[in-house]
């Protein structure tokens, strides 16, 4: 069993400033400051082991497509895998690799079948290649010298569980890592990168595109308003289609919001324009690491601890297509996104690096993968804009770099972890899917178990390279709408799984 303490040896979450109050009524504003920040102090706390499973100790099961044993489960799961680099799509040309951002965008109903649309990211940056592109879909940059954009997204439809349908669904995009689901059944795919080759007759990169699951609907023309950054994920409040945007870029990450013009939540409606802003802490709730605003916004929520709170306030970007400068941030220059830049000399808060993101019954669970040493999760509730942190790794085996994130229809958050294998003594090495318990003690899923050579892969008719591949990342968890199915990627070889099993077991 996995010991559950904290490094601070207390089990307790923080207590609130509305707590302290009522303790201390009368006490002068800066005593109150002082007395929550004291009892801070004693309760700050970073997680260092998993405890065990609510689901029970993972072990490795047998693939119902290839009969590979590729994941390691907890007993009552199963899987099929489908959908691998290599496989043909509908269009004829072979699946790209780098599986990445995934969500169930559609559901329907096929005379006694469930049908289920899923939109995939591919993480490719270029090739020269015309075979390794995505074509026979909207495309965005294929055009000027050089390689050329080979990112985008492929459509996947399932029935019953069953892969009945891959095609592409955008194409021309570099660097699709995560993304987001919008309430009116699309996908916003967003490019992690900042590059540009208009110098070589090619366009800029760095937006968000919506990918609609038809191809008719699909311009392939970035949503600019989003800021040119180098986004990972989004996410859609349903009650005004504002998209909570993060940004990946070490040291130098901002927490967006983009209000939209047009809020009638509708396909290609974010498009019609709108303000990007910029988050920025008004006022600390709880906090073990600032007694000032300027502390929360330039270190604190970079170095958070469980329990930390603060209400956000937003700051408008003048130019969010601004392009990438130098700023000084700390006394160190580092190149930055236009859009950070911007927020940065409005005094707004600092990430380290901004990675998943997700909505669920009016909240925003965001990920920092490096923040307090190996990432943390906050909720941000979106009626009062208090972003309080829910979980921290201290050490890799509390977590190596969550990454993306997803809710299940039941509430459970589930994490993918993206800095490789942890060795977890008898369970071996391997990257893992964990679940946070309600006091956001974290608890292992599922553990990569790839580790098979390329004829073992040929052998039951997938065309990928094999290797020792246990560390390579979990990406695009998404459940269903019943919550029954779980949906998710390995990024490299690049297979998508759907799992299910004893669900109401545990938190998930």
């Amino acid at each position: 069993m996995f010991d559950p303490s904290f490094n601070t040896g207390r089990r307790g979450l923080l207590k609130s400033s509305a707590s302290i109050a009522i303790a201390a009524p009368f006490v002068s504003t800066f005593g109150m400051m002082a007395t929550r920040n004291a009892i801070a102090q004693e309760s700050c706390a970073r997680f260092e082991l998993m405890i065990e499973s609510p689901y029970g100790t993972v072990a490795p099961v047998a693939d119902l497509t290839t009969g590979l044993p590729l994941l390691q489960l907890p007993p009552g799961f199963a899987y099929k895998s489908f959908g691998w680099t290599n496989d043909p799509m509908a269009d004829g040309r072979l699946c790209p690799g780098l599986h990445d951002g995934m969500a169930v965008v559609k559901t329907r109903r096929v005379g006694r079948s469930t049908e289920l649309t899923l939109i995939r990211n591919h993480e490719l940056g270029t090739a020269s290649q015309l075979n390794l592109r995505l074509v026979n879909a909207p495309t965005y940059d294929n055009s000027g010298s050089g390689n050329l954009p080979a990112g985008g997204c492929t459509l996947l439809t399932v029935r019953d569980g069953a892969l009945v349908d891959m095609r592409p669904a955008i194409g021309g995009t570099r660097t699709n890592c995560a993304g987001g689901l919008t309430p009116w059944e699309t996908w916003l795919t967003c490019e992690e990168t900042t590059s540009d080759r208009t110098a070589v007759g090619g366009k800029p990169h760095g937006y968000v595109f919506e990918v609609s699951t038809d191809p008719d609907q699909t311009t392939a023309q970035p949503i600019v308003g989003m800021g040119r950054f180098s986004h990972e994920a989004a996410c859609v409040d349903p009650t005004n289609s504002f998209v909570y945007l993060t940004e990946d870029a070490s040291q130098v990450s901002g927490i967006y919001r983009y209000e939209p013009d047009n809020t009638g939540g509708y396909v290609n409606s974010l498009a019609d324009g709108g303000k990007l802003m910029a988050a920025r802490v008004k006022a600390i709730v709880q906090s073990c690491g600032a007694s000032t605003l300027d502390q929360a916004n330039q270190t604190a929520i970079a170095a958070p601890f469980v329990g930390d709170e603060y209400e956000l306030e937003w700051v408008e970007i003048a130019d969010p297509d601004q392009a990438p400068r130098t700023i000084n941030v700390l006394g160190t220059n580092r190149n930055a996104s236009g859009p950070f830049a911007q927020a940065w000399e409005a005094g707004c808060a600092r990430m380290v690096r901004g990675e998943g993101i997700w909505y669920h019954a009016g909240k925003a669970y965001i990920v920092d993968t490096s923040a307090g040493g190996e990432g943390c999760v906050w909720e941000l509730n979106l009626a009062s804009q208090r972003m309080k942190c829910l979980y921290v790794s201290r050490v890799q085996l509390a977590g190596n770099n969550v990454d993306n994130i997803a809710v299940s229809p039941r509430g459970g958050i589930l994490c993918c972890e993206g800095g490789g294998a942890s060795n977890d003594g008898p369970l071996g090495n391997g990257a893992r899917l964990f679940g946070l318990m309600p006091d956001g003690q974290p608890y292992m899923f599922a553990k990569n178990n790839l580790n098979f050579t390329t004829a073992q892969y040929a052998a039951v008719g997938k065309s990928v390279t094999g290797g020792n591949q246990v560390g390579n990342e979990f990406a695009g968890a998404c459940f269903d709408p019943t919550g029954r199915l779980l949906f998710v990627n390995i990024q490299t070889p690049g297979i998508t799984f759907v799992i299910t099993g004893p669900w109401a077991r545990g938190t998930l």
